[in-house]
């Protein structure tokens, strides 16, 4: 099974929480804090592996989550920081948020790698918190949450050519000629149920291995493809990264013009780019017919394809496969002096307008309960207990010169009412 879209959940590792601990030490007059910070948790990483063609190995597992950091500890001792967690993707591999209107990495060159969740921070230790009007503070600093996304990840083969055709046409046994991929062959439609990479090694065409370029063999396409019609559609964005198209015809077929025609038709209703692309048509199975039969046959396409070149060729007897191999490498060379870097839109999310939001709820008692939520201070909160006197203290500080209190005053905020955070609910003072 060829899997090329998998929807997964990271999660990386919470960070450690600072440690509250006081020198108790024999011989040793003044104590005071000591408390170490917590480590950073683990972050989640994807990292490209060249050896993958696939996301199978994703199949079934949809939860990733890092390590924690470690708690802090005494002497000022750190905490362990969590290990990260290495998740290797294919060459090609598009990261995207789980409704897909944001891109946040296209991991397209080898050992590309990309942070998708950070580590929490480490809660700083008490020992952070001395003051010369609190020489003993029982109050540190919780670990930082690790960042939760759903993605959705999507392999887009990186080939130089895209083999492109009507099931049948040979483009199966071609790749295998040409190059390494061993595909599954027969003689019906639909042999070939996923795409095929393989790489083309000119040295045994009596090339340099500078000459060398991958090629991809793109399966399923028929009439409505692009309307999803038989497997066309599932595999059709794997032709997008292609730098130029093969277009493989079977030269037994009575039309030539109108195959060329029903496949040209299904690129360009899938994606207008596709049919920009350099294209080379390859008639195969030529074997199969005489030289006044293949003679007409060809005249009658160039009528419809004009400024395209033709070439000639059976795979199976190998007949100007040499030749063939030649004109592609010529063809990618071109491109390669030609082209310049494309790639794919990194979508940003809109940044907040502000840290937070704000709603007010009145209880039948006339309360009024503040819910306030915001990455910032929803974090802040996580980290600071706001059973201790120091840290209810920070909270009040951090809603004064947030300009949260004066928000909350002009909705007419009293004693008796609350704000209401993550779940936590924190006395109004005036």
């Amino acid at each position: 099974m060829f899997i090329d879209e998998t929807h997964i959940t990271v999660k990386a590792g919470n960070g450690g929480d600072g440690s509250k601990s006081f020198r108790r030490e024999k011989f040793v007059p003044l104590g005071g804090p000591d408390g170490g910070d917590g480590g950073k948790g683990g972050d989640i990483i994807l990292k490209v592996n060249s050896n993958l063609n696939t996301l199978n190995h994703l199949a079934h597992k949809k939860n990733f989550e890092a390590k924690s950091g470690g708690n802090g500890l005494k002497k000022n001792m750190f905490g362990k920081n969590g290990e990260n967690l290495i998740i290797e993707v294919p060459l090609g591999t598009i990261i995207y948020s789980k409704d897909k209107k944001t891109i946040y990495k296209d991991l397209n060159k080898e050992n590309d790698t990309y942070i998708v969740c950070k580590g929490g921070r480490g809660g700083r230790g008490n020992v952070h918190f001395k003051s010369s009007t609190n020489q003993v503070p029982k109050f540190a600093e919780k670990g930082e949450p690790g960042e939760l996304k759903e993605i959705i990840m999507e392999l887009r083969m990186v080939a130089d050519i895209g083999l492109i055709g009507l099931p049948s046409a040979g483009k199966s046994t071609l790749i295998s000629v040409i190059s390494n991929a061993k595909p599954r062959i027969a003689e019906y439609h639909f042999t070939t149920l996923s795409p095929n990479l393989g790489l083309v090694n000119m040295k045994t065409f009596g090339g340099s291995e500078k000459e060398n370029f991958l090629v991809a063999d793109i399966p399923g396409l028929i009439e409505g493809a692009s309307e999803g019609k038989g497997l066309g559609i599932k595999f059709l964005k794997h032709i997008a990264r292609t730098k130029t198209l093969i277009h493989i015809l079977d030269a037994s077929s009575e039309d030539l013009s109108k195959d060329y025609k029903t496949i040209t038709k299904e690129l360009k209703e899938f994606d207008k780019k596709l049919v920009k692309k350099e294209q080379l048509i390859v008639v195969n199975k030529i074997d199969l017919l005489d030289e006044e039969s293949l003679k007409s046959k060809i005249k009658q396409l160039k009528k419809t394809v004009k400024k395209i070149e033709i070439v000639e060729i059976s795979a199976l007897t190998r007949k100007n496969i040499k030749e063939l191999a030649f004109k592609i490498a010529k063809l990618i060379k071109e491109e390669k002096t030609e082209e310049k870097a494309e790639e794919l839109p990194i979508l940003r999310p809109h940044l907040e307008k502000s840290i937070f939001t704000l709603e007010k709820v009145i209880n039948k008692d006339g309360v009024k309960t503040f819910r306030i939520s915001g990455e910032k201070i929803e974090k802040f909160v996580q980290m600071n207990d706001t059973s201790d006197f120091l840290g209810l203290e920070r909270f009040y500080s951090f809603i004064e010169k947030s300009g949260l209190k004066k928000l909350v005053e002009k909705k007419k905020a009293k004693f008796g009412d609350f704000y209401k955070i993550n779940n936590i609910k924190i006395p109004y003072r005036k």
